[in-house]
């Protein structure tokens, strides 16, 4: 039965990468007993630099066996193979990329067999065999016609690049045949508009690996061997492998994330398999055919092993994955105890944090889920979780200070807004626990934290219905207080008298007429309030956030404001506010002008000393 080699194409290779051309070549010349592999690549490029595809060719020779009678039925029949592990599919990979494939090859030193392979290739035509002078047994494929609308990265044809990825792919092969004592060399040759390029790999450049005992269930493989190589190169050398060696080829799998890569070494870790499952590999040789689990299962064993031979062999490793280890602990303390430790500077940062946290939740929803009786061990356990908890909420405000203190004049005033409160929002206290990581009134002081409402650029009228619960009328009054605030009290309870605070922003690096303009807004509100005063009201605060530049601080000492203690510039002023054009009545509006980064200051003074006391405690503990 012949099989149409457009469709196997496509169906085999459709997500094939061009590097794949030049394994498959190599894993056939070493196949065919092959000791020099040469790899020529030609082309011309247009005045951007950019590779001309129409130009494009590569040659692969090899001085092995030949293409003698039975390599050639093999060749021209998809899926004959010898051994279980082979796919008979690799030379497809070739029409991913060129329509047309002239070989050559001399068999029995002499005998000179050619053909074309194409889409349209039969074993029965186009194929010409002649006796040749004695010589050299060895094949060519001439590959070109690029076929392909780009070259998706032009690494593919640069020699120092295609050294490493066929080092990466056929060190176990390459160190077999060192082993064997048999001398291989693989010379790759680029030539661009006349400059040529060239790097060589020898058998003899390969490192002598080292074994490694492993322990792993027998279920997916018949067995299971590690090798490794570790050894310091320059920093533009340095380097890490880590992979499955199936069939001679390692298919890489990542358990060693990049940002933990080694800044001064070449480190190489190889898990040689053998399965009876044919499938393990699919049919491109380029991935594993592996359950989710499986493949986690296969990872942790991989990890704890290269883990424990760096911690053996390599101290300055060492060293940087304990730098991390205490950097994690010390920014966030209430997950110390929960980190794999094992994994830290080989999982990514994000993984190990996901992971700890992760496993706090856990020990979170078991505590929750037990009965209102806990035991002695439950109820340990549960003061330690209550105190991550408030560490987590510690950190989180932490950032919000950061946030905070990162501002520039190149932020909104909706930035700042966003930050403390965000806008066109309302929070009321029993969603208080909903609330906690977006609602930040703590950040202007930690006693809002007790409000009943909080609005956020809601209309003044908004606010005074709240505070008449509904009884004033909703167009009474104009104007949108940024943030209005009512704590030590339910606006609802009619018989109670409540707090309220109201807040107005300023962006940074606007000049001083614009920023005293935040006072005009709170006089404004001051008014709007004032027949509330002494019946709904007991007590009001009035904050302008803003930047205290010079000229502005200037200002407010012109009109008696007076310098608070704070880790920066706050001032504070009881100032009288009229609020009838034909009398002389007054309301007294206590207020603060707080400048930005000394609210943030201030807020963070108040972190610093809860994050002293978690730090020591889960020091304590740990």
């Amino acid at each position: 039965m012949e099989v149409n080699i457009k469709k196997a194409v496509k169906m085999f290779f459709s997500s094939s990468s061009f590097e794949m051309i030049y394994f498959e070549a190599i894993a056939n010349a070493l196949d065919a007993g092959a000791s020099a592999i040469d790899i020529k690549i030609q082309g011309t490029r247009d005045n951007n630099k950019t590779i001309q595809l129409q130009n494009l060719s590569l040659e692969i020779q090899d001085n092995g066996v030949g293409i003698d009678e039975p390599r050639y039925d093999k060749f021209s029949k998809l899926f004959d193979v010898e051994e279980q592990s082979h796919k008979g599919l690799g030379r497809l990979v070739y029409l991913c990329y060129f329509d047309e494939v002239r070989v050559e090859s001399v068999f029995r030193n002499t005998n000179h067999r050619s053909f074309v392979f194409s889409e349209s290739f039969q074993k029965s035509m186009g194929e010409t065999i002649e006796p040749c002078e004695h010589q050299e047994n060895g094949t060519t494929f001439r590959m070109t016609h690029f076929s392909g609308e780009k070259l998706h990265n032009n690494e593919f044809v640069r020699p120092t690049y295609l050294k490493r990825a066929i080092l990466d792919c056929f060190y176990p092969r390459l160190y077999k045949e060192k082993i064997a004592g048999k001398d291989i060399s693989i010379n790759i040759t680029a030539v661009f508009d006349g400059i040529t390029k060239s790097e060589i790999i020898r058998t003899s450049d390969i490192p002598n690996f080292k074994e490694y005992p492993l322990e792993y269930p027998m279920g997916l493989f018949t067995s299971i061997d590690m090798y490794y190589s570790i050894k310091e190169v320059p920093a533009e050398e340095a380097h890490i492998i880590t992979g499955i060696v199936v069939d001679d080829r390692t298919i890489p799998i990542e358990v060693i994330d990049p940002e933990n890569q080694p800044a001064d070494y070449e480190m190489i870790f190889l898990l040689i398999v053998k399965s009876h499952d044919e499938s393990l590999v699919n049919a491109s040789r380029q991935a594993l055919n592996l359950t989710n689990t499986d493949l986690g299962s296969i990872k942790t064993t991989f990890r704890e092993a290269i883990a424990d031979i760096i911690n053996r062999d390599v101290p300055k490793v060492v060293e940087a994955n304990k730098a991390s280890q205490e950097y994690l602990c010390r920014v966030y303390p209430h997950l110390q105890g929960y980190f794999d430790t094992k994994a830290i500077g080989y999982a990514s940062r994000n993984d190990v944090l996901k992971k700890a946290q992760d496993r706090f939740f856990n020990d979170q929803k078991e505590i929750l889920g037990a009965s209102s009786t806990l035991t002695e061990e439950q109820f340990q356990k549960t003061l330690a979780l209550s105190a991550r908890s408030l560490a987590e909420y510690i950190l989180f405000r932490q950032r919000i200070i950061e946030r905070m203190k990162s501002l520039s004049p190149d932020n909104s005033e909706y930035d700042l807004h966003n930050l403390i409160a965000p806008r066109f929002n309302e929070f009321k206290e029993e969603n208080l626990s909903d609330d906690l990581y977006v609602n930040n009134v703590w950040i202007l002081d930690d006693k809002f934290m007790s409000y009943s409402t909080v609005l956020s650029d809601k209309e003044m009228s908004d606010v005074i219905s709240i505070l008449t619960n509904g009884e004033a009328s909703q167009e009474s009054e104009n104007g949108r207080p940024d943030i209005a605030l009512f704590f030590s009290g339910n606006p609802a309870d009619k018989d109670t008298k409540v707090d309220v605070v109201i807040v107005e922003l300023k962006k940074k690096g606007i000049d001083s007429g614009r920023i005293s303009v935040v006072e005009t807004q709170l006089e404004e509100r001051a008014r709007s309030l004032y027949k509330y005063y002494n019946k709904r009201i007991q007590r009001i605060w009035y904050y302008g956030v803003v930047e205290c530049i010079d000229e502005y601080i200037l200002h407010l000492k012109t009109n008696k404001y007076k310098p608070l203690f704070s880790k920066g510039k706050v001032f504070y002023n009881e100032k009288e506010v009229a609020v009838d054009v034909n009398t002389d009545e007054v309301v007294i509006a206590n207020t603060f002008i707080m400048d930005i980064d000394a609210m943030a200051n201030d807020a963070a003074a108040r972190n610093e000393t809860f994050l002293k006391i978690l730090r020591r405690q889960f020091a304590n503990n740990d």
